[in-house]
């Protein structure tokens, strides 16, 4: 089964581009977090603009595919000290100098929690900080104090809180090779995840479209049949510019560590003029996943220039996974 014809674009993409008039996001506009709150869709997107510095902005969707409202100012911004003069290194996920990146977001109870990659010009990390879910859906930008929860010195991005706490602690997933590897947490302050990672790619199927695994897309959805969750790959290391292509994977839900299945196909590839017309082309890069009755609507940054969306039919996908 081709299970592309599962999922559809939105004939309306992109549905966010660079405003060239808007100084902080004339470049890139990018790798949506999403999360649905107050009946609406809440959209953070990594921007770049004029200075390079990369910071999120805000836009909301009704009805899960049109924006019905963007601010054009941005909404979250991490300082990052550079320890004075010198010459920043552009970061190669995109191309800012500095700043957040890739935000994905989850609702749990009230709490919106949000990991991002932090980049300060030279090293790649995770931080992760929340924000009540009514101050979100009502613009009130009161950020909790973020916390960097990844090793200083070593490279890190695509971790992700899992929707639900397990006996009261927080999930994160932040590693797929050369295993799943999930954090139990009660207290983010102070914390920092030692996530393996030796250069291997243990999860790639060697001669298949996933053959390297690059990490998790967008945070896990809860099913009946277990944890649904979205992650990219690409048919081989040494092909340069084949872009980044989306599968899916189905985790135990008691167990989350453990994997029940995954896609023999991808779901979702470059194929449109939006997924080649940009900063990186033929990249596809899903930071957003958000269950509406029987579908998923993917968020998805195209070309690391805009954002689009496209949707999945949920039980398709799931009998796919099943019965393989």
């Amino acid at each position: 089964m081709m299970l592309q014809t599962l999922v559809e674009k939105f004939r309306g993409n992109p549905i966010i581009s660079p405003i060239e008039g808007h100084g902080w996001e004339s470049k890139q506009t990018f790798n949506p977090g999403s999360v649905e709150v107050g009946g609406a869709v809440q959209i953070l997107y990594r921007a770049i603009g004029n200075d390079g510095i990369s910071r999120l902005g805000f836009a909301v969707s009704r009805d899960g595919l049109n924006v019905s409202d963007r601010l054009p100012h941005p909404v979250f911004e991490h300082e990052v000290s550079t320890g004075g003069p010198r010459e920043l290194r552009p970061t190669p996920s995109g191309g800012s100098i500095i700043g957040a990146e890739d935000p994905r977001l989850v609702a749990i109870g009230n709490e919106v929690f949000m990991t991002y990659t932090l980049y300060d010009g030279f090293n790649i990390r995770v931080a992760i900080t929340s924000i009540r879910a009514d101050d979100l859906a009502g613009r009130r930008w009161r950020w909790r104090d973020s916390h960097v929860i990844s090793p200083p010195h070593e490279k890190h991005k695509n971790w992700v809180v899992f929707p639900k706490e397990f006996d009261g602690k927080i999930a994160i997933l932040h590693s797929l090779s050369p295993r799943i590897q999930i954090a139990y947490v009660e207290e983010l302050e102070g914390l920092v995840i030692n996530s393996e990672f030796d250069g291997g790619y243990a999860m790639g199927r060697r001669g298949r479209w996933d053959a390297v695994v690059r990490g998790a897309a967008a945070p896990p959805i809860e099913t009946n049949e277990g944890w649904l969750l979205f992650y990219h790959a690409s048919p081989a290391r040494e092909i340069s510019g084949y872009g980044y292509m989306l599968g899916a994977m189905l985790l135990d839900h008691s167990s989350p560590d453990v994997l029940l299945s995954r896609t023999d196909s991808p779901l979702l590839v470059p194929s449109e003029w939006y997924e080649f017309a940009g900063f990186k082309p033929g990249v596809i890069y899903v930071t957003g996943a958000v269950r509406r009755r029987e579908s998923v609507f993917l968020y998805y940054g195209a070309a690391d220039s805009h954002v689009a969306v496209a949707t999945v039919d949920l039980e398709a996908l799931l009998s796919s996974l099943l019965h393989r």
